[in-house]
Order: C-alpha cells, then sequence, then structure tokens
C-alpha cells in the first residue's frame, strides 16, 4: 500500500527498494537462527522440498571408482518424503544411498570414539536426518551434527568426510534453534510452518563452509554474470545466493516474512516461550489421552510415541494415535477425522510424508505396503485399513497461537464419541466422585505458563483448588472420568424395525418404493415425486446444476448448511425450474440450453473435471442476496458426457459403465425405510418423565438425501442385494454408500446434529455406509421410462454370502426375482 516493489534484477528505484528489503529479510532470518551472514547464507526456494532438491543436485557427490567407494548419501528412515526422495537423483550420478534406522544412530552414539572415520579422507558423504519426526514429533539430538561431521559417530563405516543436512522443516515451527553452537551444513525450512502465511516460499541456509563446494549445473535468469548465447561460456555471479535462485523470487511474499517475524515476537516474546507452551500443551493431552479407558478397562487410544514427553529436547508437540474400539480393534483415521469436522477439529491422517515412521511404529512391513499399494491404496487416501490392519494415523500437533480449551475440546470431543454413557450425555472432564471441571478459559494463561520446562504438568497446582483434575503423578492420572455406566449390551433377538413395521421375526414382506426423490441443484432441498420419468444420467434433472463460488468451485453443505434451504421446483409443462427461499421471491431458470452458445467453464465433481455453463446474472445475484456472498449457479452441458466408476467388488465388471450427472458417484441412490427406523430406535431419547422421545423418520430420511425409499422387511437387509428390479426396470448394486458429515445437517432447517454419525459409526463397520448405489442394466430410451411410487421391487441377493442364513421362504423369492 506504500511502497512499489520492482523486479530485483533492474537498477531502477523501485527495483533497488526490492534487493535492499529482501537483503533486510535474510539478516532478520539469520538473526532469527543466531548466526550471522559471515556464516551462513540464505538461499529462497519455494519450500523446503525445493530446497532439498537442490541439495542433492548441487552436492559435490564422487561417483564409485578403482581406487574409491564413492560417496554416500545417507538418511533417517524417519525422515519426510523430500528427503527420502533424493535417492533418486543422487541415484542418477550412480551414487549409493543407504538408509538407518534410529536404533543404529542411538547405537552408533554410544560406540567408542576409536571407531571414527578419517574426518579429512575423501570422498564427501552426506547425512540427513530430522530435528523433529514429521510423524511422531520424537527429537532427534543436534548433538549428532558435530558428532558426525567430526567423524566420532559414522551412519556407516569407511573413509571419507561428513557433510549434515539437517531437516528443520517442522522442528523451528515451535522451537529456537541455534546455529552458532549446532552448525549443520544445509538447513531446509518452509516459512508457512511456522506463520502460515506466506505458502510455497521456503529457504536453504548454507553453511560458508560448505557453500563454496555446491556445484551448479543449470542457470536461469538473475543467476549469471556473464553468458554467451553462441558459445559454452557461463560465469555465474559471485554470490551464492544470487547463483542459486533461478529467475525472479517471489519477492512480494519474501518482504512479507519481515512482518512475519515481527508478529511472532511481539505476541510471545520468542521462540523459547513457544516452544514451552506447546510442549505443556502436548504434555497435558498425551496424558490425558493415555489414560483414558472403556468400562472393562481398554484403552481408547493407541499412541505412537519414542517418549514419555518428558521434555522438549526429545519430544515436538504432536500427538499420533489411532483410536480403539472397547475390543483392541482399531477404528479407521478416515472416520475419526469426519467425527472430528463435526465438533470443528480438524486433525491431519495418514501416514504424513513419513512412510519410514509409519511402517516403524505400526509395524507395516515392506510387503504389506506392496499389498496396500495393490489393494488400491495410496498416500493420501481415505483407505484406512486393510484386513483390519491400519494404514496409517491420526495426529494432532499445537502451535504458538494452540490454547487449553483447544486441548481440552479435543479431548471432550474423544470422550463425546467413544464413551458416551446410555443416556447420551458427553462425560464432563472431572475426576470421579468430583465436582470440579478443567480450567476455565480465564485460567488457561495460568495453566500453561510459557515458562515451564522439563516436568510433567501437573494440572492440581496450575488450576483452581475446586477444579483439580489429576494427582501430581502422571503414572497415576486418572485425567477424566471414565467409568460412565455400562452400556446396554443386550438386544432382543426382533430389531426395534420389525417391531415398528409389525413383522414377525423371519416373515417376509413385498418391497415396494414409497418415495421418490430428485435434487435439481446439487446439495440443495429435495423435490419430492410420484412418478417421473428416467433420463440416461439416472432421473431426468437430477443433480444437473450446482452452486459454485466465485472461483467455480462447487459448493457442498458441508461448507454451506444453507444450501438445503434452496427449494427448487420442476415444472414439465412450462420447461422451467422455480427455485424458492424464505424471505426471496421465486426465481425461473429454464430447463433447456439458451440456443446462443454458451460460455463453457469448469469445475470439479469428485476429482472429475465437468464442462458446465453458467446460469447467468440473474439468479446469480439471487443467489448472491440469500446468501451474502458471491455465489452462481452453473449447468452441466449437455454435450459434456462424464462415466460412472466401475462396480466395486469381486465381480467387477470392465464393460458396466454409465454417464453421470453432477451426483458424486452413481446415477442412484436407495435407501431402506427398515434401516432408517432401526436408527430411529437408537437415537430416541427419554424426556424428564422418562417418555420416549423418537427422532422424526422423515427427517432422518431427508439427511440421506436418497433417490429411492423402500419398504423393506428387515434393517439392512438391503446390503445383501446384488441386483435389484423396479417394475420392469433393473439396476445394478454398484455397492454401499459411504457417508461423510452431511449426514449430521437438519434439511429442513440447516442445522448440525452429530448423533446420527455417530450412531452409524458405532455399527463396528469400517466406513460408515447407509444405502446403496444403483445404475441401469439396460435402459431404452426411445420410449419414456418413469420410476413410480408403488412400484414393486424385487431384490436379488450377492451370490455365497457368508454368517447369513435366509429363511426358506426369502431363498425361495430370491431364486425368482
Amino acid at each position: 500500500m506504500e511502497n512499489v516493489y520492482g523486479n530485483p534484477h533492474s537498477q531502477n528505484s523501485s527495483s533497488k527498494l526490492t534487493h535492499d528489503t529482501v537483503e533486510q529479510v535474510r539478516y532478520r532470518i539469520l538473526a532469527h537462527f543466531h548466526t550471522s551472514p559471515e556464516d551462513y547464507t540464505v538461499i529462497f526456494t519455494a519450500g523446503s522440498t525445493a530446497a532439498l532438491k537442490l541439495v542433492a543436485e548441487a552436492f559435490p557427490w564422487v561417483p564409485p571408482g578403482p581406487e574409491s567407494s564413492g560417496s554416500h548419501f545417507c538418511y533417517l528412515t524417519d525422515s519426510h518424503t523430500s528427503v527420502v526422495g533424493m535417492r533418486e537423483v543422487v541415484a542418477a550420478m550412480n551414487i549409493t544411498s543407504i538408509p538407518v534406522r534410529p536404533e543404529d544412530m542411538w547405537l552408533a552414539e554410544e560406540q567408542d570414539a576409536t571407531a571414527a572415520s578419517d574426518p579429512d579422507g575423501q570422498p564427501l558423504h552426506l547425512f540427513c536426518y530430522p530435528a523433529q519426526s514429521n510423524f511422531s514429533g520424537t527429537r532427534y539430538p543436534l548433538s549428532w551434527i558435530e558428532e558426525v561431521k567430526s567423524g566420532r559417530m559414522c551412519p556407516v563405516g569407511g573413509p571419507g568426510k561428513w557433510f549434515v543436512l539437517l531437516d528443520a522443516a517442522a522442528y523451528v515451527g515451535t522451537s529456537p534453534l541455534d546455529l552458532s553452537v549446532h552448525r549443520a551444513d544445509f538447513l531446509p525450512l518452509s516459512f508457512y510452518k511456522i506463520f502460515g502465511f506466506p505458502t510455497g516460499l521456503g529457504a536453504l541456509l548454507v553453511n560458508s563452509r560448505s557453500a563454496p563446494l555446491l556445484r551448479k549445473t543449470y542457470f536461469g535468469g538473475g543467476t549469471a554474470a556473464a553468458y554467451l548465447a553462441e558459445e559454452d561460456f557461463y560465469i555465474p555471479k559471485e554470490s551464492v545466493a544470487e547463483r542459486f535462485e533461478d529467475g525472479t523470487i517471489s519477492f512480494l511474499d519474501v518482504i512479507a516474512l519481515k512482518h512475519g517475524f515481527d508478529v511472532l515476537e511481539r505476541l510471545t516474546g520468542g521462540m523459547e516461550n513457544i516452544r514451552q507452551h506447546t510442549f505443556t500443551l502436548a504434555q497435558y493431552t498425551y496424558t490425558a489421552l493415555s489414560t483414558l479407558r472403556y468400562p472393562n478397562g481398554a484403552p481408547v487410544v493407541q499412541i505412537y510415541s519414542d517418549s514419555e514427553f518428558s521434555s522438549p529436547e526429545v519430544q515436538g508437540p504432536v500427538i499420533s494415535f489411532n483410536v480403539l474400539d472397547d475390543n483392541g480393534n482399531i477404528i479407521g483415521y478416515s472416520q475419526v477425522d469426519k467425527m472430528a469436522s463435526l465438533h470443528n477439529i480438524h486433525v491431519r491422517t495418514g501416514c504424513f510424508c513419513n512412510t519410514g515412521a509409519c511402517q516403524r511404529h505400526l509395524g507395516i512391513s515392506d510387503e504389506m505396503v506392496k499389498k496396500h499399494l495393490q489393494a488400491g491404496h495410496v498416500c493420501g487416501d481415505d483407505v484406512d485399513l486393510i484386513d483390519g490392519q491400519p494404514t496409517g494415523s491420526v495426529r494432532i500437533s499445537f502451535g504458538y497461537m494452540s490454547t487449553l480449551e483447544d486441548a481440552q475440546a479435543f479431548l471432550r470431543f474423544i470422550i463425546a464419541t467413544r464413551l458416551r454413557p446410555s443416556h447420551g450425555q458427553p462425560l464432563p472432564l472431572v475426576m470421579p466422585g468430583e465436582a470440579g471441571a478443567l480450567p476455565a478459559e480465564s485460567e488457561a494463561q495460568k495453566a500453561v505458563p510459557a515458562t515451564r520446562a522439563r516436568r510433567s504438568p501437573s494440572l492440581q497446582e496450575d488450576a483452581s483448588p475446586d477444579s483439580r483434575v489429576w494427582d501430581n503423578s502422571p503414572t497415576t492420572v486418572d485425567a477424566v472420568s471414565l467409568r460412565p455406566p455400562l452400556l446396554e449390551t443386550t438386544r432382543t433377538q426382533q430389531t426395534p424395525s420389525e417391531k415398528a413395521a409389525g413383522i414377525p421375526d423371519g416373515g417376509l414382506g413385498s418391497h415396494i418404493v414409497t418415495n421418490l426423490f430428485l435434487y435439481p441443484i446439487k446439495s440443495c432441498a429435495a423435490f419430492e415425486v410420484t412418478r417421473w420419468p428416467l433420463g440416461n444420467q439416472g432421473l431426468l434433472y437430477d443433480r444437473s446444476w450446482m452452486v459454485v463460488n466465485h472461483n467455480g468451485v462447487c459448493l457442498s453443505q458441508k461448507q454451506e448448511p444453507r444450501l438445503c434451504l434452496i427449494q427448487p421446483f420442476i415444472d414439465l409443462q412450462r420447461r422451467i425450474m422455480v427455485i424458492k427461499a424464505q424471505g426471496m421471491e421465486p426465481i425461473a431458470v429454464p430447463l433447456e440450453e439458451n440456443s446462443k452458445p454458451a460460455q463453457i467453464c469448469q469445475s470439479k465433481v469428485c476429482a472429475d473435471r465437468v464442462n458446465t455453463y453458467d446460469c447467468g446474472e440473474k439468479i446469480s445475484s439471487w443467489l448472491s442476496k440469500f446468501f451474502g456472498r458471491p455465489y452462481h449457479l452453473i449447468r452441466q452441458s449437455s454435450d459434456f458426457q462424464r462415466n460412472a466408476r466401475k462396480k466395486r467388488g469381486k465381480d467387477q465388471s470392465a464393460r458396466t459403465t454409465a454417464t453421470l450427472s453432477l451426483v458424486n458417484e452413481a446415477q442412484y441412490l436407495l435407501i431402506n425405510r427398515s434401516s432408517v427406523l432401526e436408527l430411529q430406535q437408537q437415537l430416541s431419547t427419554r424426556d424428564e418423565n422418562g417418555k420416549e422421545e423418537l427422532f422424526p423418520v422423515n427427517n432422518l430420511i431427508s439427511r440421506f438425501r436418497a433417490n429411492i425409499i423402500t419398504n423393506g422387511t428387515r434393517a439392512f437387509e438391503e446390503e445383501k442385494w446384488d441386483e435389484i428390479s423396479v417394475g420392469s426396470l433393473h439396476f445394478q448394486v454398484l455397492g454401499p454408500c459411504h457417508r461423510c458429515q452431511m449426514i449430521c445437517i437438519d434439511q429442513q432447517t440447516g442445522q448440525r446434529n452429530r448423533d446420527v454419525f455417530q450412531k452409524l459409526s458405532e455399527r463396528g463397520e469400517r466406513k460408515v455406509n447407509f444405502g446403496l448405489y444403483l445404475m441401469h442394466t439396460s435402459l431404452d430410451l426411445s420410449s419414456p421410462c418413469y420410476l413410480c411410487v408403488g412400484s414393486q421391487v424385487l431384490p436379488v441377493l450377492k451370490e455365497n454370502i457368508e454368517h447369513y442364513d435366509l429363511p426358506a421362504s426369502e431363498k425361495q423369492q430370491a431364486v425368482i426375482s
């Protein structure tokens, strides 16, 4: 707002201002790490990954030869993917890469110094290790830097001189680092891990003694002192930073760093305070989590750690864990992630770009990783359990803005979802028999002093006398009330839905369609019909439109719950869709595309790119007025075809494909009313007079946003179906619908209720499933086809179903259908 900054590779006044300001930021960065330009150079990169790649490409590797075994590239197995990936660069130079396990380094640290290598010998080797594990938060000794460089401790034996790359990206976000004491040769870091902004900006700090050894091949704009276009002549600039910063650096983001350091210092008083604050929060949460027990004594979580959170010297403010059920089985991280989102808690899940540590802590062999890949699991997806074994974990971490209230909110979430008593109320965070609670918000600063260090937090001494949470000894902690009344585990032979429907045990009722819904605008309210034509993408006009933000990103109720208050009505005779909402005048949108050529815009639905067109400024203004922010209505182009994914399961058919509208995965979604009735019973509560209060059935049905509702005979019997016929129409079952947090949104009010997702998750399955995805197996559109309420539904059961004994009458019905 106050300055004009130009490209620093020029001499005009705005360029000079940029150059001088960037140089000041370099000094500020070096001062933050207690060093100076005489000892270290700051090379700006696109992030810590780019800094690592730069070292891999520029390090003076010596290939093996007749007189030398060549350079070694060694890395700790508890390293980030970006460190392990350096081996691909060095492999192209015929350099040997050697993974080193943490336990081997601990052993090497204890060995006698007589085993030291010759620090002045050749060739040159590089050892990389993280200051803090991004999986478990383990902090490895900074003393390793000097031990390895001096030759007193060697990752592998043999002659040569060792250099050390300290991956400090995770560490420096919450801890001070003094480079005048711990003189690593190379230090990659990422600034968004410290400040949050700017992103896409990192740096490589290079020790001045190591910088002259780096070799540069490619040269970009601003790096050359002189070169010739027609001759192989190039002289790099003398400055190390200018030599390696190819092209124009992100100078506006670099300048923003100055303000980041200023704010950090002003708010916290420095990195030492941040270290103590974040560690205390992590220690408190770790102690509470590790004491949580089910009524049968089984632990609620399994924590993956190399320490007991005794000191910030050995442990960062990171907790990696998996949630267990009361039988000790792991609950998949994807399910935990979805539940956490309902409590406004965002966690990281998976292996956190650290396969080595993930394998070590979770006991995953190399063969299992390959097996998981063959089963379809890749890094970053939500395949959290394979054959009952976890593929990753859940991670929480604390930063300088985290508070005690944040930690308590997380603990309450775990307790509310895992230790809920039978009356449905979450447990208070108190000692058994005590009425007090955890320290209130006003006590947060007292409870987490910035100066605390090297001992377990005693909440008894930090909190007020009436809010004591645990004893002084962490080994005897009972941090929260973990003894709820035993849950009701007995169950009658007849399901509540069977009782409600009046169906005798083992009896067979007919299946009919009781309701039909379409959702013309994705994530908006349902349009209920009794008879409706079919198109080649499902029910005609189902999910043909969607609402997007000003960036063209598709909106769902997860981001904008009030979408459910937008009510579309389709008038087939007038060829219009009328859209209504409370407090708004109705507005009409034509069903057919305008004859004028519309400008094609692209958006994404479930990772699929779709071609759409904007429905105009009139409806955009209407939506923007209702939501209070700029939104647009777009429609899928009629000439665009999006194919469904193939059927899941062992008997996948490569020939079964279907075209989709803007639905997530399938043309149709079916739910069984009997399954809804059983869920209703599970959600029932009792008022103050002991009278049972039932969750409204229609409210539940609307949350699952299905197209076809049937009146099945047994709860969840639809999970055994392989095909169905509705009248003369035939449908293939693609598989269950994996549910997300949207089922927690009341479709009449837009308000959230977590209980629905919680109850479904308690069924003990890996995923929260409800309803079936269907697609046409054949559809002749030469004559109109219709779905109608009242049509008979004939299911065909899956073959070779285990543990599912059908009465003889039902077996006969399955054969007939």
